[in-house]
């Protein structure tokens, strides 16, 4: 990573689906959201190493009539409630509810936020004026890896249990768990920036 600008934060940026949590399609019920193990030491590190914590996620349930919008704000203050139990503050929580072609209400249409496009980091760089090429993204799908390059992040981070030595080449590190970032975290923040798709 390069120096960090002068007076601007820089961010870990989770997808939530497949990071934050289990991903089992759908999830806008308490009962059925499960957080992926690691996932509260990874954000416990990356606040006690200076980064603001925000989460991008496509919810096209919304738009599939699967949920509402009320369902999913009322998971997301849960879900922010057990992160602050534990000590550990989410800055912001972004979320898409389009979708491009399903749906017949006004959620039916292509928009910039819906990943891969890259207009949910965007916002919250504009909104929490963050040093993005200092910043880090952690997705498990290929759009969640464009979305963070095309938004100027600094390093992009696909997990990827299922990987062995498949490295995508838009993604700047593959990791096949969450604890195997810890370290790396520890290593490369406030080091030369770390580029160069790796298995660690």
């Amino acid at each position: 990573m390069s120096s960090p600008s002068e007076n601007k934060p820089r961010a870990l940026f989770l997808d939530r689906d497949g990071v934050v949590n289990v991903d089992n399609d759908y999830i806008f019920r308490q009962e059925d959201f499960h957080f992926m193990e690691g996932i509260f030491e990874v954000c416990r590190t990356a606040q006690n190493l200076g980064y603001l914590l925000v989460i991008i996620t496509n919810q096209s349930g919304i738009a599939r009539g699967y949920y509402t919008e009320d369902d999913f704000n009322q998971l997301t203050e849960w879900m922010l409630g057990q992160f602050q139990s534990r000590g550990i503050g989410i800055a912001r929580v972004y979320f898409c509810p389009h979708h491009p072609t399903l749906g017949t209400s006004r959620y039916r249409k292509s928009c910039r936020c819906r990943k891969p496009n890259p207009g949910m980091p965007l916002q919250a760089m504009e909104e929490l004026d963050i040093d993005m090429q200092n910043s880090l993204l952690i997705g498990d799908k290929s759009r969640d890896i464009r979305a963070g390059s095309s938004a100027g992040i600094g390093t992009n981070i696909l997990l990827d249990p299922t990987a062995d030595e498949v490295s995508p080449a838009e993604a700047d590190l593959v990791i096949g768990s969450l604890s195997e970032f810890v370290p790396w975290l520890h290593n490369h923040t406030g080091t030369s920036e770390h580029k160069g798709s790796t298995r660690t």
